[in-house]
């Protein structure tokens, strides 16, 4: 039975949603590694570094779960760490197709990584990121959404911009 999975992502920002699927992975897995993604073709408003800082916060004091920051394939990172399960949310409906095409094209080029679909409780199904980062522009109260800490930094970040 594997003990470590990986949960990969771009995390810009962490949301409490990340924050349930990390706290679910580690329900079953004895080893949990958020793995944060160089990722420019997504233009991310936090560098890798900030993102790595926030989601150490976020999950500081969940045993068995660690922040690192990749490059590359994510098969080849799991592969490097010799973990054998890759992490990855559905929130809705609308997800599956992206996550089904990324979960096909991994076990093509690695068939020892398997991909394990998580839902995040219901509360949390419709969080997205990007829609935050929209949201903050504006002035929205992120409570509910995000820990007071990336609120602040995500809030701080859009004024500079």
């Amino acid at each position: 039975m594997c003990q470590i999975a990986i949960y990969p992502g771009t995390f810009d920002p962490v949301t409490y949603g990340h924050i349930d699927l990390i706290k679910r992975a580690q329900e079953i897995f004895s080893e949990v590694i958020v793995a944060v993604a160089h990722n420019p073709h997504k233009k991310p408003l936090f560098t890798v570094e900030e993102r790595v800082r926030l989601l150490e916060k976020a999950v500081s004091g969940l045993e068995g779960v660690r922040v690192e920051d990749f490059q590359g394939l994510v098969v080849d990172y799991a592969r490097k760490l010799k973990s054998r399960v890759l992490i990855r949310g559905l929130r809705m409906l609308s997800d599956f197709e992206y996550e089904f095409q990324m979960a096909l094209t991994n076990r093509k080029l690695s068939s020892q990584v398997e991909t394990i679909f998580l839902m995040p409780h219901e509360s949390y199904s419709y969080l997205s990121a990007r829609l935050l980062k929209e949201a903050a522009s504006l002035g929205a109260d992120l409570s509910s959404f995000v820990p007071d800490f990336v609120e602040e930094a995500l809030k701080k970040k859009l004024q500079k911009k």
